[in-house]
C-alpha cells in the first residue's frame, strides 16, 4: 500500500489580492518546472493543510494550494461576503493566469471535487486532468442526507450532539438553523454552533473513529470558517443551479478524470460517484471497499497516490523535469 510522500516545504508563498477586497494564501511545492497540478480543498472553508502536498511526487509536480475565500490562511478569515461558487471559479482562474500556467491537473475532494467540476466545465480547455475523490455533487437530497435525515440513522449518537444545540422547534430545517446562529452578532452562540457543526462533519468522515479527525475538526481557527462558510453556500444551494453539474457533464468530455471513492463514505455517499460516473464513462471509477470520506483513511491515501502517478506518467514527457 502506497503512503504518502515525505514532507516538503513551499518554495514560493504568497497573497493573490481578487476581487472584492479578498486575498487567496498561495504556496508552490515541489518542481516549479513540473506538472502544474492544483489542489482544491474541501469545506467550502476547509483550508489547506501541511500533508495536501504529499500525494504528489515533489520530483514531477509543481503543486499548486491555495485557500479559498475565507478559509485558512486568506483573508479576511470566515468572511461570507462575495463568496460565491461563481468567485471561487474566477479566482482559480484568476491564479491560473498569475502563475502563467496554461494547463494544470485538479486534484479535489468533496467540496474540492465540487468546485473542480464546476471550474472544469467553465474552463475545460485549462484543465489537463483531473483527480477527485469524494464526489459531492451539492444536489439537495446530497445535503438532506448530511444535514437533516440520512446520516443521522448511521450515526444517531453523534447526531444527537449535533441537534442538541438547537430548540425543537427548528429541528425541521437544521441548514438553516444552524446558519442564523452562525452569522448572529453573539459570539458565544456563533462559536458554539461552529464548533458542533464542524464536529459532526470530522467524526462522520471517516469509517473507523479518529481522535485525531476530532481535534482537527475541533480547532476554532477551522470551524469558524468550515462552519459558517458552509452553511452560507449550502442554505443558497452552492449557488448553483439544480443537477448543475451532471446536466453539463458533456462539457468535460476528453479530459483525463480519475475518480477516488469510499465505498463507506457517510458525508457524501457513493451515489454521487456512481451518477457522475454514469454520465462520464471514460472517467475512471476506484470504489474502496474499506474506507469513507477522508483522504487521510490509508485506502484512501493509496488510490489517490497511484492517481496522481498515473497522472505523472501520462504528462510528464511534456515537461523538461531535469535528470
Amino acid at each position: 500500500m502506497l503512503t504518502l510522500y515525505p514532507s516538503i516545504k513551499p518554495y514560493n508563498q504568497f497573497y493573490l489580492p481578487v476581487a472584492d477586497g479578498h486575498q487567496l494564501h498561495v504556496e508552490e511545492c515541489g518542481n516549479p518546472d513540473g506538472v502544474p497540478l492544483v489542489f482544491v480543498h474541501g469545506g467550502p472553508g476547509g483550508g489547506c493543510g501541511k500533508d495536501d502536498r504529499r500525494f504528489f511526487d515533489p520530483q514531477i509536480y509543481r503543486i499548486v494550494l491555495f485557500d479559498q475565500r475565507g478559509a485558512g490562511r486568506s483573508l479576511p478569515h470566515a468572511s461570507l461576503d462575495d463568496n460565491t461558487t461563481d468567485d471561487l471559479v474566477a479566482d482559480m482562474e484568476q491564479l491560473r493566469e498569475h502563475l502563467e500556467i496554461n494547463q494544470w491537473v485538479l486534484f479535489g475532494g468533496s467540496w474540492g471535487s465540487t468546485l473542480s467540476l464546476v471550474y472544469g466545465q467553465a474552463y475545460p480547455n485549462r484543465v489537463m486532468g483531473m483527480i477527485l475523490r469524494g464526489i459531492f455533487l451539492c444536489r439537495d437530497r446530497d445535503l438532506k442526507w448530511f444535514y437533516q435525515e440520512g446520516a443521522s440513522h448511521v450515526f444517531p449518537d453523534y447526531w444527537r450532539d449535533y441537534e442538541a444545540i438547537i430548540p425543537e422547534s427548528e429541528r425541521h430545517d437544521m441548514m438553516a438553523a444552524y446558519y442564523r446562529r452562525l452569522v448572529s452578532m453573539n459570539e458565544l452562540a456563533k462559536m458554539n454552533a461552529a464548533k458542533h457543526w464542524s464536529l459532526w462533519e470530522g467524526r462522520c468522515s471517516t469509517l473507523r473513529p479518529s481522535a485525531e479527525k476530532e481535534e482537527h475538526f475541533s480547532d476554532p481557527h477551522l470551524a469558524i470558517a468550515m462552519a459558517r462558510i458552509e452553511a452560507h453556500y449550502f442554505v443558497n444551494k452552492a449557488f448553483m443551479a439544480p443537477n448543475q453539474i451532471i446536466n453539463n457533464a458533456q462539457l468535460l468530455d476528453g479530459i483525463p478524470i480519475i475518480i477516488v471513492h469510499g465505498r463507506y463514505d457517510m458525508v457524501c455517499p457513493l451515489d454521487n460517484a456512481v451518477a457522475l460516473h454514469q454520465v462520464l464513462p471514460d472517467a475512471q471509477l476506484h470504489i474502496i471497499r474499506d474506507a469513507g470520506h477522508s483522504s487521510s483513511e490509508p485506502s484512501i491515501a493509496d488510490a489517490l497516490i497511484r492517481a496522481t502517478e498515473e497522472m505523472a506518467e501520462r504528462f510528464k514527457g511534456d515537461f523538461h523535469l531535469g535528470a
